[in-house]
């Protein structure tokens, strides 16, 4: 059974750019989350622009449907979206999806919003930013407990709503899971401001999704406080 739950909050900004959502079909689930970039009208609006198209491609899809076309399809209506508004790079975002059924599951993500895969309380695997100081911590000049505060955290490699000569986002191979199973995906408003112990701690004494989100958002509020706190949003999945 797949049980499910999400939160996306404006923080301390006065619109949320952040989109999050999700649709079944045949057994199978698809959850999408996005943060959008290029201020309000923009960000917003791309944000919620491929989150929707992710789960229209998805739906509309005959048999199985390839999480790639969902990412290309969203960059397309995206990039038509801003030749019709005439606002070409104005209206950029990140974009991480989950395509899941109770025995497979399958992520994909472009920039630096996260998917962290859970094998009972065990992080079994954490997608990689596209970012610059995830590109550091690749080279082995900064650890990875330091991308939270370096200063060019913000600065993205890889997003949706710019030309791509090549596709830029990054697939998963798909993987069977277990009963036991649990994913959450999360903007970096979310996970900056609380780290992998915190969740895995609140995992382990949560008894449903839900629980689980509230008791992670208490963290972050409380890391945030008399911060100018960025939107967060987050998606919890468990496979029970």
């Amino acid at each position: 059974m797949i049980l499910y739950e999400s939160i996306s909050k404006t923080g301390g900004r006065p619109v949320n750019e952040d989109s999050v959502g999700s649709v079944e079909k045949d057994g199978q689930m698809l959850f999408a989350l996005a943060d959008g970039l290029g201020g309000h009208g923009g960000g917003d609006i791309a944000s919620a622009l491929v989150v929707s198209k992710a789960l229209e491609t998805f739906e509309s899809s005959d048999g199985s449907c390839d999480l790639s076309l969902c990412f290309v399809e969203g960059q397309n209506e995206l990039m038509d979206e801003q030749r019709r508004r005439g606002r070409m790079g104005d209206m950029k975002t990140t974009l991480v999806l989950l395509m899941i059924s109770e025995n497979t599951a399958i992520w994909g993500h472009v920039g630096d919003s996260r998917l962290y895969a859970f094998d009972r309380t065990k992080i079994a695997f954490t997608t990689k930013d596209h970012s610059v100081p995830q590109m550091l911590v690749n080279t082995g000049e900064i650890e990875e407990k330091d991308i939270r505060n370096h200063p060019d955290r913000n600065r993205l490699l890889r997003v949706m709503g710019v030309e791509w000569e090549t596709p830029r986002f990054e697939l998963a191979e798909l993987v069977g899971i277990a009963p036991g199973s649990s994913f959450l995906l999360c903007t970096d408003g979310f996970w900056e401001l609380i780290d992998e112990d915190d969740m895995r701690r609140e995992l382990k004494d949560a008894s449903s999704p839900g629980e689980w989100l509230a008791e992670m958002e208490k963290i972050v509020l409380k890391a945030g406080d008399g911060r100018n706190m960025d939107n967060y949003s987050a998606i919890a999945v468990w496979n029970r």
